[in-house]
């Protein structure tokens, strides 16, 4: 058995789960700063939009901003030799982007139930705001947070549409547990495929699992 595609999907997922527990956590916490308006609406609409969007779209927009066939990729390959694409970073971001409303939402929520007194009491003191948002927010919220993060990793764990076109399926490249799925499945290897299956349900199982007892403590603490 060939395990490189869940190797590959667990250090896609763990770059991507970095790349959006920062992103998210600032993204919820200035979103949660702003009174309700206009602004405040859009803002989190675009910032949850890849929730909803398919992910080809998303797999689509990043080929055409980074492709070998658009400036920015052509330029990259023309002066160092980089590309962009079709390599197990650009899975992770794309894992990212699609991950990403996760993380933000699931943060969001928890900050909104966050005693603002704290942070008052806090600022006379002295303290900065980044001092505030690291020491008492964010510890105070940490079920909500970790259940984000746990949350957006199981997802880029199992993304498939945007990874599959920014990425491609290349053998002990690029290979990761969705696409080996379907390349077993379209090659008639049932017994893969199922492996592949059992393999993801059960990775999405524990992760489940997982932020089911942390909502549970969020509520009781």
């Amino acid at each position: 058995m060939d395990w490189f595609p869940l190797l590959n999907s667990l250090r896609i997922a763990c770059l991507s789960t970095f790349l959006v527990f920062f992103a998210g956590l600032f993204a919820a916490r200035w979103v949660t700063r702003l009174s309700p308006s206009p602004l405040k609406y859009v803002s989190d609409a675009f910032l949850t939009l890849t929730l909803v969007l398919p992910p080809p779209v998303i797999g689509w927009l990043i080929l055409r901003c980074i492709g070998p066939g658009h400036m920015f990729g052509r330029w990259m390959w023309q002066l160092f030799r980089v590309r962009l694409v079709m390599t197990w970073q650009s899975a992770a971001l794309a894992s990212a982007l699609v991950s990403f409303p996760l993380m933000y939402r699931t943060a969001r929520t928890a900050f909104q139930r966050f005693d603002s007194g704290l942070s008052d009491v806090a600022r006379t003191l002295g303290r900065s705001e980044m001092w505030i948002f690291w020491n008492i927010q964010v510890p105070i919220c940490r079920y909500g947070v970790i259940s984000g993060t746990v949350l957006a990793f199981a997802r880029a764990l199992g993304e498939y549409g945007a990874t599959s076109m920014a990425a491609g399926y290349i053998p002990a490249r690029t290979a990761t547990v969705s696409t080996a799925l379907y390349q077993c499945w379209s090659g008639g290897n049932e017994e893969g495929a199922l492996f592949w299956v059992m393999l993801s349900v059960l990775l999405s199982g524990v992760c489940l699992i997982a932020v089911s007892v942390l909502e549970e403590r969020q509520e009781g603490g």
